[in-house]
């Protein structure tokens, strides 16, 4: 390791790692301050890792702080702007990165060392490819191992807006080579297995992206090791892919892989997506991996639903202050993101206003049971639906028009693969841009409706709570406008008289208004929904139905 620096042997000299927070001219040795107190030492070099080989360490746990040298000082200085953009979290805790004053870290003298030396040691053996640590980097000294697995489990809290496969490829390659993912819900909460080539870019992608929020305010990554070392992917669709294997089957009932790709993003050739944007490295900004959000900043368009991000080839991309991207080191160049021209507002995931449309195409229906007023009450959970149209010589299929692209990607994120009177519905984006009315004297039998002036939708008035409690179908149902004389078994006897089972209940503590009620599966609960939602409970209350995120 480096030598001749400050003389620290006896630690009576630790008073010169105070602080350095006058600003310093650059150097490879990095002071991080405001650690969490039982941070290991691998979680600490790991920060270094992707701007260069860390050369040596020293930690001061008692003062929350550390010392990072880097080989050199180009490295050091990558990495300062780099995370002067885009403040890291360990352990859900913000640490701030800068130059110290002093230009090498002299160590070898200092108690309490092996711990450091052990986990350098481990990290240089990872980096070098050789995966045989000696016996002094055990895992018990919190060391990078071959142990520590190179998958990550991804939970998505806060999920207000759809997060897909392909926002999750965007954002962790920028740490190194994602292999599989596989995506999943698990109570009530949207997870993934994410793959990466080796543990020390899952390592480092766990350190930055846990506790980020992906959008503004919401959808808030939790990022932890699996126990699984390797994923084995079947089937390459929108919910799994292997992109070492692109060879695999779509599986029963799934999109292509093809069409995965192209449905959620159109196909129009004169745009192209954010995944192009950041390998083509075309653009200039700066990407704030912090509470503001990995991908962009709030929606203008519509209030409380999912920012987006759109490109149109060719043209002049101004900078927006607060909506960019800046690429990992070694990576191609950053992004910005900027607002379309037109609408003023952003598209979605990548896709050009017109490459994505509002109408939804809605397959595998039953034809005997679906009527448009259910699409209606169904769908309008995401979003407030405009028109509704059952195709009349394929009564299986039908037509939604939701308020606008994003609510139809968040209907069609939450919606796609659930069980609908009994059959497995498929929802993807029309290529329609509007529903149709039928013409004066055209036979429709009803099956065209129109509800852009419904009372009943959600999420009209800006700021509702609705926005906050977007949520997946699940078994369990959050009752509300419940007025003081209905009782619990006034509800229950309400859901049981029904057809469905009811399996547990229970009133919200501090307002009655409100309750909880676990039914007898999902598809029942969906169907309860669009059966009770706006019931009449007299006194002039009617019953209003969404999914909970919670379980009695």
């Amino acid at each position: 390791m480096s030598s001749s620096t400050p003389s620290t042997a006896n630690g009576n000299d630790s008073k010169k790692f105070k602080g350095d927070r006058s600003p310093c001219g650059p150097s490879r040795v990095l002071h991080v301050r405001k650690i969490p107190t039982e941070v290991s030492e691998a979680e600490i070099i790991s920060l270094g890792i992707p701007f260069g080989k860390v050369t040596n360490l020293l930690m001061l746990k008692g003062k929350n702080q550390a010392f990072i040298e880097m080989a050199s000082e180009e490295a050091a200085i990558t990495m300062v702007n780099y995370y002067t953009s885009a403040t890291p979290h360990i352990r859900n805790q913000p640490v701030f990165i800068q130059y110290s004053n002093h230009r090498e870290l002299k160590t070898d003298n200092l108690p309490n060392q092996g711990r450091a030396q052990a986990a350098l040691q481990a990290v240089n053996t990872l980096h070098s490819g050789n995966m045989t640590l000696t016996s002094s980097a055990s895992a018990s000294e919190g060391a990078l191992l071959p142990g520590q697995s190179p998958v990550l489990r991804i939970i998505v809290e806060n999920l207000f807006y759809p997060v897909s496969l392909e926002v999750l490829h965007q954002i962790f390659s920028k740490f190194g080579t994602v292999l599989k993912i596989i995506t999943f819900t698990k109570n009530n909460q949207f997870q993934a297995l994410l793959q990466y080539s080796d543990s020390v870019n899952a390592q480092h992608a766990k350190v930055t992206l846990d506790g980020q929020n992906i959008y503004n305010a919401c959808c808030t990554l939790r990022v932890e090791f699996s126990k699984l070392t390797s994923l084995n992917v079947k089937y390459n669709n929108d919910k799994s892919r292997d992109f070492t294997r692109l060879d695999l089957p779509s599986g029963d009932g799934q999109p292509t892989l093809e069409a995965a790709m192209t449905t959620p993003f159109g196909s129009c050739h004169d745009h192209f997506t954010l995944a192009d944007v950041l390998r083509r490295g075309e653009i200039t900004g700066s990407w704030v991996v912090g509470a503001p959000g990995i991908i962009s900043s709030p929606y203008t368009g519509g209030p409380g639903f999912a920012p987006s991000i759109g490109f149109t080839q060719g043209a002049a991309l101004p900078v927006c202050p607060g909506l960019s991207m800046q690429s990992m080191p070694g990576s191609l160049g950053p992004l910005a993101i900027p607002t379309s021209a037109v609408t003023g507002r952003m598209a979605l995931h990548g896709i050009a206003p017109t490459a994505m449309h509002s109408v939804l195409l809605v397959s595998n229906l039953n034809p005997d049971s679906i009527s448009p007023h259910g699409l209606f009450i169904l769908f309008g959970v995401y979003g407030d639906v405009q028109r509704v149209k059952i195709l009349f010589n394929k009564k299986e299929n039908a037509l939604i028009q939701m308020a606008d692209a994003t609510q139809a990607q968040l209907a069609m994120s939450h919606l796609n693969g659930q069980r609908l009177h009994g059959k497995v519905i498929r929802v993807t984006i029309s290529k329609h841009q509007t529903v149709q009315l039928p013409r004066e004297g055209q036979e429709d039998q009803g099956l065209t409706k129109d509800f852009s002036s419904s009372p009943l939708h959600r999420f009209k008035k800006p700021g509702s709570k609705n926005f906050q409690n977007i949520f997946p179908p699940s078994a369990t149902l959050h009752l509300s406008n419940i007025p003081p004389s209905v009782t619990d078994d006034i509800l229950k006897d309400l859901f049981a008289g029904t057809g469905y089972t009811v399996k547990a209940f229970k009133f919200f503590q501090k307002d009655h208004k409100m309750a909880l009620i676990q039914l007898g599966s999902v598809e029942e609960a969906i169907q309860a929904l669009i059966d009770l939602h706006n019931h009449d409970l007299g006194e002039n209350h009617h019953l209003r139905v969404s999914f909970s995120k919670s379980t009695i």
